[in-house]
């Protein structure tokens, strides 16, 4: 088999820790002794992996006008529709939306603040997103729909000669990532992942001290999507949530936390991760959430006993130049909402929280005042 990108990872993945990238070998997996558990191979054909073109750093012909299309007008998509409202250069043309009510929403708010009206695309038909795609002539097709539906929108929007972004996460299997790729490769078309927590303000001055050396250099990174959502994910109007997390197990929500540990450790940009070993806890809450209020409302008989995913998942990956990231998930306890943040280095580290975030040079933390 030729070597090639798909076939290198697979193979550095097995030599390294018998993990291929992205698959875990957790001893939460219920009834297998650690012995046990085998890594998975993904088998993949030998025509697939060549690199097409090189997008890492490559800017797209500038545009005058972005011409921008929405598939998704949710809590999400609304929100970004009035983000990119504020724009100088942006044009919103089109609108997609299985429910009409939403789309009409849209186009009413721009309409008040003078700009035009959007075309709207909603019949409740799953499909007619790809009309948008299809009819319109756009420089930008944004994504906030439900997680499962992004690879293959993203997808769409490329090869229909747009580029694409979406909300998180981008893909959730491997060969999805392939195909996001390989996509983009192929159309020279960018896809973005709309990864908001790489800017805040503290990600973003702790990643400009990174790089000026103030913490000498960096040897592991905290991170963690930590937040309280045993509420959220049983509301019936986001099925879909329930559903992703009856059927997964293991961090499936994991760049919160990721992104701004890889800008800080030049992952893709003089390192990249290498390995990694997660692990997850049984479920103690969720399940026994569901049977509560099944015992009141008939809706919630259909997931008893379906629930997968663990309260917490930890997840320790090191890269290629020998730094640690410590990666932790847990939306199923009653815990008060934290990415943690913390930046270790050989001269000092940093911490975003728990609040109040603090700096340190060693022997105790810089006070406010040296701070500001």
């Amino acid at each position: 088999m030729k070597t090639n990108r798909r076939n290198f990872i697979k193979a550095a993945g097995m030599a390294g820790t018998g993990v291929v990238a992205g698959g875990i070998a957790s001893c939460a997996q219920k009834g297998t002794s650690a012995k046990e558990i085998k890594p998975t191979i993904w088998d993949i054909s030998e025509d697939k992996g060549a690199q097409v073109f090189n997008m890492s750093g490559y800017a797209a012909p500038k545009l005058d006008v972005v011409r921008v299309g929405y598939i998704g007008i949710g809590g999400r998509g609304m929100a970004a529709v009035k983000r990119m409202a504020l724009l100088e250069g942006v044009e919103i043309k089109a609108l997609s939306d299985l429910h009409m009510d939403r789309v009409k929403e849209a186009q009413n708010y721009l309409k008040e603040r003078g700009m035009p009206e959007p075309t709207g695309y909603a019949d409740g038909s799953q499909e007619l997103w790809k009309e948008l795609c299809d009819k319109e002539e756009l420089d930008l097709i944004y994504i906030a729909t439900p997680r499962d539906l992004h690879p293959s929108m993203c997808v769409y929007a490329m090869e229909s000669g747009a580029h694409a972004a979406t909300e998180i996460p981008a893909a959730r299997t491997l060969d999805e990532c392939w195909q996001l790729v390989e996509t983009s490769e192929k159309t020279k078309k960018h896809c973005s992942m709309i990864e908001n927590c790489v800017y805040d303000f503290w990600e973003l001055l702790i990643l400009n001290m990174t790089r000026q050396g103030f913490f000498g250099e960096i040897v592991h990174v905290d991170a963690a999507y930590i937040s309280n959502q045993i509420n959220t994910n049983l509301r019936k109007d986001l099925e879909w949530r329930t559903r992703e997390f009856i059927n997964r197990d293991g961090n499936i929500y994991p760049t919160h936390g990721l992104g701004p540990a890889c800008q800080i450790l030049n992952i893709n940009r003089g390192d990249r991760l290498d390995f990694m070993v997660s692990v997850s806890s049984n479920d103690f809450t969720m399940g026994k959430e569901i049977e509560k209020r099944a015992q009141e409302d008939d809706y919630y008989k259909q997931f008893i006993g379906q629930w997968k995913l663990g309260n917490m998942n930890t997840s320790i990956i090191k890269t290629v130049n020998g730094k640690t990231i410590d990666l932790q998930y847990n939306v199923g306890n009653p815990r008060p909402g934290t990415r943690v943040f913390w930046v270790v280095g050989t001269e000092g580290i940093a911490k975003k929280q728990p609040f109040p975030s603090r700096i340190s040079k060693g022997g105790g933390w810089v006070n406010e005042d040296e701070l500001k």
